[in-house]
């Protein structure tokens, strides 16, 4: 069988290279692993064909029968890969396995085709975790999987940071009980933390053989290896530089610039995919390019989640055969389907991330030899630095780290009535099952129990309700005998769970419009923020809405929302704060620092630039206010957080009103009245003493607990989203999550999902870690305290953040014009004569 995988590679016209032969000898041993590896360069033929020598291995013979039933799971993340992953699998059965079958199974597969499934199963299956779990929910889920000696989990960086990934793992530890001697294998082309990842994948007795040691028969088990695909790939990365930069700029600034720029280099190259952050920026830039070039209709298409999935797969086929110019997308496209026409990628804006920038890079010359390419395009002077930070983390693979979420007790509840489905379960072994996964690893048998009893009666204050006794022991097992709770539960398996939106109502009647609910979450009654042109006072959120009054005051609480905006991974800040002291130093070698130096040398005329082991803070009174702008350089998530905290801890001995702003490179505080600065300079504005008390005051911390709640109510099935065709309003669900909330604080102050609800506000909402890391960070630096005659270049942008939300585009526009004109005549009589 190997002879015969090397023959295919050679009749495809390919050479295997050193680490897919040693994944195929790996998979013929029995060994479990991780394979990274860069994007194209063959991982699915790695573990594919390693697969099938181990199931040639297992039957005596490539030629042998198949046996009945699935053999090998292929685990995806989107179902949009499904697909293009089958059409790979199949590509090499007819000359190494001709007697087996590659079938789907995701959430588009017909009930027609399901029913033939299972009435004979295809040897390999390509499933999503949320269909691999309702399998489990299955009565004879065990005799329909037990012939499984092969899991992959594709894009696994995909996965593991997120409550789908610990899905993943409960999988694999049911699939451990009935598969003896069953290898799993995950694939990712872009993680950090490559050990942990790979060991989230295995039971915690798992032994890790690292690439280089040799896989000797003295391991007693099976050992997992860890395996890096080093192959000569070119990476290129560069930035489509604008014409003039100038001295000033902000989000958004360059985006007209850049418009025939980028229409040039999709006219001077082949296929092209036009990478944005988000979906309103996917659709304007679409819109931008055909109103440039009319003649292009037809050969400009768009790709994102919220469009039709025949008009997404329509986009994905034409982008397979060459028919398309370009296609402007987000992150739809950033995993694994391959386009090999892909030519070039262009990237609007900062990537963010390091492992974004290289996914995006990896659809461009999609295969093996061939160069991908991705070039940035600026929307603002600063995201020419951002530029050169990630570049240069990304070819020195400073690639972030994800981490398996610690113990999520809803998805524990998901799990336990999926598992009671699937032919019932005993609570011992059930819970040394779980306790086998690494994000249960801790987990106490009390909390395993206080779970369990959750499922069988709602806990303390739900066991008058029949509908949440969802599982009880029948024949000595935990079993769900109830036909409607068995149908509810199968309907809404997973763990996806979106945003919501509330209505902004008036006291005195009337709706405005619909807000964002992480940004109404972070507001206490009184506050001021600007919606629809007007300043409004926040009153209370009741009955699913956002209620308030007119402002009296023109003065307010003024965060900057910005939708789904991407922040700044902490790999990403600290390479920017690498380049910026560079820069300080007289680093302005590369081309974009180049192009960006009329705005860093205006950024030292009136200010100074940020340096490593220093704090940049730039004071400056307008008309406004008094003005404080400091430079974490930690990222949005976290300076959101820095903002709240470092304007409560000014003002709480010294009253004041405060607007706030912030951007991933700082943020800014603006005080009616002078600000007392005493507890910046003595350091205590920095302390990490009394954190967690003083971010539970500063922001609204219950009302982010209980928007997370209803995330965990979803999840572990206390509220239900309807049945097909008659599924429950937003309103509805929200509804019945904020009852359980109250219900659950007034009545059952112990219950874990409560807990749960607070410990991920702070963990995901408020990045409590890499707060406190970046307070410490600054409670070492030297102060650099500036009084600006006019706002600096990096101090602009976060006035626009502000200002945008106050005023409309025209007064905008003419405020900063003046603004401008103001800082470039400050320049010029700072110039030395």
């Amino acid at each position: 069988m190997s002879e015969a995988a090397e023959a295919w590679f050679a009749a495809q016209g390919w050479t295997p290279f050193a680490f897919q032969r040693e994944v195929w000898q790996a998979l013929r041993e029995g060994h479990s692993g991780l394979l990274h590896a860069t994007t194209g360069s063959g991982k699915t033929y790695a573990v594919w064909l390693g697969a099938l020598q181990r199931a040639a291995q297992r039957a005596g013979s490539p030629t042998a029968a198949p046996a009945a039933g699935v053999q090998v799971l292929w685990l995806t993340p989107m179902r949009a890969l499904a697909s293009d992953t089958t059409r790979a699998l199949e590509r090499a059965l007819p000359a190494l396995a001709p007697r087996w079958r590659v079938g789907q199974r995701t959430g588009d597969t017909p009930s027609a085709e399901r029913a033939r499934q299972e009435r004979s199963w295809p040897q390999a299956l390509v499933t999503t975790p949320e269909s691999l779990t309702l399998m489990l929910t299955r009565e004879r889920c065990r005799d329909e999987l037990a012939g499984v000696h092969t899991v992959i989990v594709d894009e696994w960086h995909e996965l593991i940071g997120s409550k789908r990934g610990v899905q993943v793992q409960l999988a694999l530890a049911r699939l451990r009980q009935w598969c003896p001697g069953l290898v799993t294998w995950g694939l990712s082309a872009t993680l950090g933390n490559l050990e942990q990842a790979l060991r989230a994948l295995l039971p915690a007795d798992a032994v890790i053989l690292s690439t280089s040691a040799s896989m000797s028969s003295a391991v007693a088990a099976p050992a997992a290896r860890l395996v890096q695909g080093r192959i000569d790939k070119a990476l290129l990365i560069d930035t489509l530089l604008p014409d003039n930069p100038g001295r000033f700029s902000w989000g958004g600034h360059l985006g007209a610039q850049m418009l025939a720029p980028v229409v040039r280099e999709i006219e001077s190259s082949g296929t092209t995919l036009v990478f944005t952050n988000v979906r309103s920026q996917a659709e304007i830039w679409y819109q931008l390019l055909l109103q440039e070039r009319p003649d292009w209709a037809g050969q400009v298409a768009l790709h994102h989640g919220s469009l039709d999935k025949s008009v997404r797969d329509w986009v994905e086929r034409a982008l397979k055969a060459g028919e398309l110019k370009a296609v402007v997308a987000t992150s739809s496209l950033d995993l694994g389907v391959d386009f090999l026409p892909v030519e070039r990628v262009l990237q609007i804006g900062s990537a963010k991330g390091i492992a974004r920038l290289l996914q995006r890079a990896g659809r461009s010359g999609h295969a093996p030899g061939r160069t991908s390419r991705v070039t940035l395009v600026p929307t603002h002077t600063l995201e020419l630095v951002e530029a050169v930070a990630a570049r240069r983390a990304a070819l020195a693979g400073q690639v972030e780290s994800r981490h398996t979420p610690e113990a999520p007790l809803d998805v524990l509840v998901q799990h336990l009535v999926s598992i009671a489905l699937g032919g019932g379960f005993d609570a011992d072994a059930l819970y040394a099952e779980v306790r086998s996964t690494a994000a249960y690893r801790e987990l106490s048998r009390e909390a395993f129990d206080w779970a369990l009893a959750f499922c069988a009666h709602g806990g303390s204050s739900l066991g008058a309700y029949p509908e949440y006794h969802r599982i009880a022991v029948e024949g000595g097992l935990w079993r769900v005998s109830n036909r409607d709770i068995a149908r509810r539960h199968r309907l809404q398996v997973g763990t996806i769970v979106g945003d919501a939106n509330l209505p902004v109502k008036w006291l005195s009647g009337g709706t405005i419009g619909t807000i964002e609910e992480g940004f109404i979450a972070r507001l206490n009654p009184g506050d001021h923020f600007v919606f629809a042109g007007r300043v409004l006072e926040f009153v209370r959120v009741r009955e699913m809405a956002a209620w308030v009054r007119r402002a009296t005051r023109a003065k307010g609480l003024v965060p900057s929302w910005g939708g789904s905006r991407m922040p700044f991974s902490t790999e990403m800040a600290e390479a920017v704060r690498e380049v910026l002291d560079g820069a300080a130093q007289g680093d302005l070698f590369d081309p974009e620092l180049q192009a960006a130096r009329p705005m860093l040398e205006a950024q030292q005329r009136l200010s100074k630039l940020p340096r490593r082991g220093r704090l940049l803070v730039e004071c400056w009174r307008s008309r406004e206010g008094h003005h404080v702008f400091l430079y974490p350089y930690a990222g949005r998530n976290v300076h959101i957080g820095l903002a709240q905290l470092f304007a409560w801890r000014l003002t709480r001995d010294h009253p004041n009103t405060c607007s706030l702003a912030f951007n991933d490179h700082g943020l800014e505080i603006v005080g009616a009245t002078p600000l007392v600065l005493d507890a910046l300079h003595d350091g205590r504005l920095f302390s990490d003493r009394e954190l967690l008390p003083d971010v539970m005051a500063s922001l609204n911390a219950g009302n982010l607990a209980q928007k997370r709640f209803r995330e965990i109510a979803r999840v572990s099935g206390l509220v239900f989203g309807g049945y097909p065709g008659a599924p429950k309003s937003l309103r509805q669900i929200q509804a019945s999550s904020g009852l359980f909330y109250e219900v659950f604080r007034s009545y059952d102050a112990g219950n874990r999902l409560l807990g749960q609800a607070e410990a991920e506000v702070l963990a995901q909402e408020l990045e409590l870690s890499r707060l406190r890391a970046t307070l410490r960070r600054l409670s070492r630096a030297s102060l650099d305290v500036v009084e600006l005659a006019s706002p600096s270049p990096f101090a602009l942008p976060l006035m626009v953040e502000r200002l945008r939300e106050q005023l409309s585009t025209e007064k905008l526009k003419d405020r900063l014009a003046r603004l401008v004109a103001e800082s470039e005549a400050a320049i010029e009589r700072s110039a030395p004569r």
